[in-house]
């Protein structure tokens, strides 16, 4: 268990693995049900929640994972891919980022809804079978320290570790840091997004031995314009990884990604 500060002194609060535990022994004496009392399929989502998901399905763009209007061999990449190619070599998301699986997401980041990264797990499992295919391991993208006392947990790895199982592939939950604390990326513009993150993230010199020569699956929960899952692919790749690919839960449309 762990003290959280509020404006009204300190408390405990039990971290994220106690209260799964909980949730799952509650769950042997009365059936889990959705967020508005109906039946649940799976993760608290009944029927009508998932067919309000937008899932991505081929043709995505192979770079960014962007949704294609048509399949076309010839055009395997989006034009944004083609003009200015990403660190990251392939990218894949399982939904579209969206008021429906805006609200799931933040759920898990803000909320303690834990129990939602094993759901978000088996979404990327599917959503991103090549990459996890051709993958060596798994690595979430860092929260900064003083962020992760705050929140407690790292939304990406509570994603990543159920997915690095699924996958049988080696889990590094340590291997890339934020060795910055940066601004939140909302609001920003996309240059703004890439400043923010600049130099952010490094692989420390004791971790470099597990990245070089490893082909790594970049794991977060959200993509947006790419400027952080940009800084953390060029990390690893300065650490010696052989290629690094991405896997989101969701993405933002291209409309949604351009600066208002």
């Amino acid at each position: 268990m762990r003290a959280e500060h509020g404006d009204s002194g300190s408390r405990w609060k039990a971290g994220p693995r106690l209260v799964g535990i909980g949730r799952g022994l509650l769950d042997l004496l009365l059936p889990p049900s959705s967020l508005d009392g109906q039946a649940a399929l799976s993760g608290g989502l009944d029927a009508s929640a998932f067919a309000k998901v937008t899932f991505l399905d081929d043709p995505v763009c192979d770079g960014c994972g962007l949704a294609m209007p048509y399949a076309d061999a010839a055009l395997e990449r989006c034009p944004g891919c083609q003009a200015k190619p990403k660190a990251f070599q392939r990218a894949r998301a399982a939904c579209v980022y969206d008021e429906h699986s805006r609200e799931l997401i933040l759920k898990l980041k803000h909320a303690d809804r834990t129990d939602l990264a094993g759901l978000f797990a088996r979404w990327l499992s599917r959503a991103s079978a090549e990459l996890l295919a051709e993958g060596d391991a798994i690595v979430p993208v860092p929260v900064h320290r003083a962020r992760l006392l705050s929140r407690r947990y790292n939304q990406a790895a509570e994603i990543a570790r159920p997915l690095a199982r699924m996958a049988g592939l080696a889990y590094l939950p340590d291997t890339l840091t934020r060795k910055r604390d940066t601004a939140s990326q909302g609001g920003k513009s996309a240059s703004g997004r890439r400043r923010n993150v600049a130099a952010a993230f490094v692989v420390p010199e004791t971790r470099r031995g597990q990245v070089a020569g490893r082909r790594i699956v970049l794991v977060d929960d959200v993509l947006t314009t790419g400027a952080t899952a940009e800084g953390c692919a060029r990390a690893l790749l300065a650490a010696g990884a052989a290629r690094v690919t991405l896997s989101v839960v969701a993405r933002v449309t291209e409309m949604q990604a351009r600066p208002i």
